[in-house]
């Protein structure tokens, strides 16, 4: 079994070139059904995190999602990344020491989004929380990776230019690697890259077919699924217990 360095160095040469695709798991078992299907990493998922304990999304508090990053980290030899939503706090210190407890469970990687559940934070809090995340990071384990995430999709009106920018401002605060989730305009998601290179894009997708293999030509380097696998999951079971129930007599 891969120690927690070397899960860790793993996952950040996955992120020097090439693409790979990084699913997301919401349990033990989807974790290493996932290991077993060859995937490099894997991530954690709000969302589906938050279905498996019967709650709605984002209804997790820190302990509960530091407590399901430990149970993923433990499952299965893959690096796993966090979901950390807004680091559970507004303020950058508290998002540091959430941080400083997310790297001790074993992660090797640690999404921090801008979004404060009500509203986007204004950039130069924003800039302060990353930069508070990443000076967290280094005190603990520098290798870990820290993901810088513009919930552009939750501010109706906000523009790629807007989130573009956002993102160059928290590569240029430490994030490692740089995630708008559902901005997928080839243009638009080209401009992201060039305007963050050399650190690597990631984005998400709902659909699983053969326009994921175009991000890679696009210079995309990771490409995940957010909480829609579990999502398809879900519908499965729900289908299958409904059919169930109609059984009955």
């Amino acid at each position: 079994m891969p120690t927690v360095a070397e899960k860790r160095a793993t996952f950040r040469g996955l992120h020097e070139s090439g693409f790979f695709i990084i699913p997301n798991a919401w349990d033990a078992g989807s974790a290493i059904r996932l290991a077993a299907l060859g995937f490099r990493a894997i991530a954690s998922t709000s969302a589906g995190a938050a279905w498996a304990a019967g709650k709605s999304d984002g209804e997790l508090g820190r302990d509960a999602v530091l407590a399901h990053l430990r149970m993923l980290v433990d499952a299965t030899d893959l690096p796993v990344n966090a979901d950390f939503e807004n680091g559970f706090a507004d303020g950058p210190a508290d998002v540091a020491a959430n941080v400083g407890m997310a790297v001790a469970t074993g992660v090797a990687g640690i999404s921090i989004e801008d979004w404060s559940g009500q509203a986007m934070y204004d950039l130069p809090l924003a800039v302060e929380r990353i930069a508070a995340a990443r000076a967290a990071i280094d005190a603990a384990d520098p290798g870990v990776m820290l993901i810088g995430r513009n919930e552009n999709f939750r501010v109706p009106g906000m523009s790629a230019a807007q989130s573009i920018a956002r993102a160059v401002a928290y590569a240029d605060a430490g994030a490692d690697c740089l995630f708008v989730p559902f901005i997928l305009d080839p243009g638009v998601v080209a401009e992201l890259v060039a305007a963050v290179a050399p650190k690597p894009v990631s984005v998400v997708v709902t659909q699983y077919d053969e326009g994921i293999r175009a991000f890679a030509a696009l210079g995309v380097r990771r490409c995940s699924v957010g909480g829609s696998l579990a999502h398809r999951a879900w519908a499965a079971f729900d289908d299958a217990a409904r059919t169930l129930k109609d059984c009955e007599p």
